[in-house]
């Protein structure tokens, strides 16, 4: 957990408008911040970022927060990556609270593989650029595969000399320790002495999602058959295979931007393909696709398109990773390159326009492809054709969403010419086995767990909507004004003198609707109208950067809302005109007691309109009179709002 004091040292120290700068290319101007909002592709400057309160606001998108929830949307971070990425731009330490002594020192330990991975890399990247072996052989070999200067950099590709432990001395001479060497695999012991585990290959450092080092792809460049072709490091404290995806780290910018990742196997692919002008691709790195993979997947995206070598072998053995795909809810789509190429090959025998066209093209639904691969085994026999309609139909089983799933049952209708009727049969049939599979408890809770009855609001719709309109302005008064005083009328408990006390404008507001026991509807706004009360009761009035700092970041997106000038008035009136109009903050009594009063109107005529509602229901006539007498009373506390607020009841 990290401390709220470097929470606030981080939001302190972050400048928003120095962030977007970095992800959307945007320019400054003047005190506010306008450009192109990154959320859309809309050109008009609907884009305004706040320095002084540290938010931004998309007006075309609604989208709003700190420079946390900007970075959560724009890059999908968690809460606390976002904070550990902040923290690590403006070099705050961060330091965890509550940690027992083994967690520190597991932490410390793993920061410790951290840094001797991006030692390791720092030593590849250099070799291949400044030694003799480094540029001869690996420098040679990348050029070679037509990586310019700017791929070797995006990726931070680098060579590892052909000595049997180069890496290892100059590590151990800059001070790491041989453990944590080990540990991350670079470094092997036999009764010999320690040696390096990746010399004389290329190498292709593994990023997790902020661009820290996990581990490290190795490839040889012997032609030696009996040299393993690709070193992979070794699962660590840090790096497991099952949840990292080569090129990740690259790719997620393109992925958001295009709404579709590519899968691939190798390395080279996803190199290749970025330096033809592919760059939402990412690749398992030869290890079977996991639900980890595509859960890191569908953080950017509910699209994946896997491509296949033209004479892969294991195209069936991959159909368990696009039922996992399924599984999770996501659209799948393969395509198939020719005989002899794969994504490498491919992308540099041809254009990009004509690399683009075939991606486009050649994507087939995973029913037709998977179809067609089953199908060319089975050939004519209607038996082994029955079982690849079985198989198929297991896919679709698993797609979590129904109206999905009724979709690919056409598709497979369609293109078996079998009825839709005993797809849907065998569909609900393997439903049926697969929920029957859960113990006698687990079918209860599922059973248990019935729909929500429609809530069924009495009164107007056109009420309910100006009462909520109400609670908003309260709360946005008191995130805007809370801690300034207004002078209001008290008397005092020893005499009935009425005497003037200033107090801030958010105690005024709490205080008026407690006095008549009054909460929000909307949740949210009580929940911020509490957290201003607990503020209160220990001598704090809190303001919108209390809320900025929350890990809710759909919270911190409406307080920007709320406190973001939406229009001001121009300089001109006053210099050119000589109009002098009064703003909100030069009345802010007002504007408090009239907010109140407005809100307390609009809380009374919903119970009128509940109780007229009741007069309509099948009650006894002592109940009726009791309603109408309700009603009365009610309607008097409403035209006393009114009268106050000078508004003529007419009905």
């Amino acid at each position: 957990m990290i401390p709220k004091e470097t929470i606030e040292k981080i939001f302190d120290a972050a400048d928003i408008v120095e962030v977007i700068n970095d992800f959307v290319n945007l320019k400054k101007a003047g005190s506010n911040y306008k450009g192109n909002s990154p959320f859309s592709d809309d050109k008009t400057p609907s884009f305004m970022v706040s320095p002084a309160k540290g938010i931004f606001k998309d007006f075309s998108s609604g989208e709003g927060g700190t420079v946390v929830s900007f970075l959560m949307k724009h890059e999908h971070f968690t809460y606390p990556e976002a904070l550990r990425w902040l923290a690590k731009r403006y070099n705050i330490e961060i330091e965890e609270e509550e940690r027992t002594p083994e967690q520190m020192a597991a932490q410390s330990a793993r920061e410790s593989l951290y840094l001797v991975n991006q030692f390791a890399k720092d030593y590849f990247a250099k070799q291949i650029l400044e030694s003799q072996e480094g540029k001869a052989i690996g420098l040679s070999y990348f050029k070679e595969r037509g990586y310019n200067d700017v791929t070797i950099k995006k990726f931070e590709l680098g060579y590892s000399p052909n000595n049997s432990s180069a890496l290892t001395k100059a590590a151990l001479s800059a001070g790491y320790k041989l453990e944590y060497l080990e540990k991350t695999g670079l470094s092997k012991t036999n009764e010999k002495g320690s040696f390096d585990f990746f010399r004389g290959r290329v190498i292709f450092p593994i990023h997790n999602l902020t661009g820290r080092i996990l581990g490290f792809g190795g490839r040889t460049l012997k032609t030696d058959k009996k040299i393993a072709k690709y070193f992979n490091s070794p699962e660590s404290e840090i790096y497991h295979k099952s949840k990292v995806l080569f090129g990740l780290y690259q790719a997620k910018g393109a992925i958001i931007k295009k709404d579709t990742c590519y899968l691939v196997e190798g390395y080279t692919d996803v190199v290749s393909l970025n330096q033809a002008g592919i760059e939402n691709v990412v690749a398992s790195s030869g290890t079977a696709l996991t639900e980890g993979q595509i859960k890191l997947v569908k953080r950017y995206t509910n699209n994946i398109t896997i491509l296949y070598d033209g004479d892969s072998a294991g195209i069936k053995a991959s159909f368990r990773g696009i039922d996992l795909i399924l599984e999770q809810g996501m659209n799948v789509k393969v395509i198939l390159f020719p005989d002899g190429e794969d994504p490498d090959s491919y992308s540099k025998k041809v254009g990009i326009t004509e690399l683009e066209e075939y991606l486009h093209n050649e994507a087939k639904d995973f029913i037709r492809f998977k179809a067609s691969v089953l199908l060319t085994d089975a050939k004519d026999d209607p038996l082994k054709r029955a079982e690849t309609i079985k198989d198929i139909v297991k896919s679709i089983a698993i797609i979590p969403d129904q109206i999905i799933r009724s979709v690919y049952i056409r598709e497979t209708s369609q293109f078996f010419d079998i009825s839709e009727k005993a797809l849907l049969s065998e569909v609900n049939k393997i439903l049926a086995n697969k929920r029957s599979s859960h113990s006698q408890e687990q079918r209860q809770q599922i059973e248990a767990v019935k729909p929500l009855a429609p809530i069924q609001k009495r009164g107007s719709s056109d009420g309910s909507h100006s009462l909520s309109d109400q609670e908003k302005d309260l709360i946005r008064l008191m995130l805007t004004y809370g801690s300034i005083g207004i002078q209001v009328e008290i008397e005092a408990q020893e005499s009935e003198e009425i005497k003037k006390e200033e107090i801030p404008l958010a105690q005024y507001i709490i205080e008026e609707l407690l006095s008549d026991d009054l909460k929000y509807v909307n949740e949210t706004y009580q929940s911020i109208f509490d957290e201003f009360l607990d503020g209160i009761e220990n001598g704090l009035i809190v303001n919108d950067q209390h809320f900025f700092q929350k890990e809710e970041a759909t919270l911190s997106s409406l307080v920007v809302d709320l406190t973001m000038p939406k229009d001001s008035v121009s300089e001109n009136w006053e210099k050119k005109h000589r109009i002098y109009p009064q703003e909100e903050r030069h009345k802010l009594k007002q504007a408090a007691v009239e907010s109140v009063y407005m809100y307390k109107l609009r809380v009374t005529e919903n119970m009128i309109n509940g109780k007229q509602t009741g007069l309509k229901e099948e009650i006894e006539e002592k109940e009726i009179y009791s309603l109408l007498e309700q009603i009365k009373q009610l309607n008097q506390i409403r035209n006393t709002f009114a009268s106050k607020l000078g508004i003529i009841i007419t009905r």
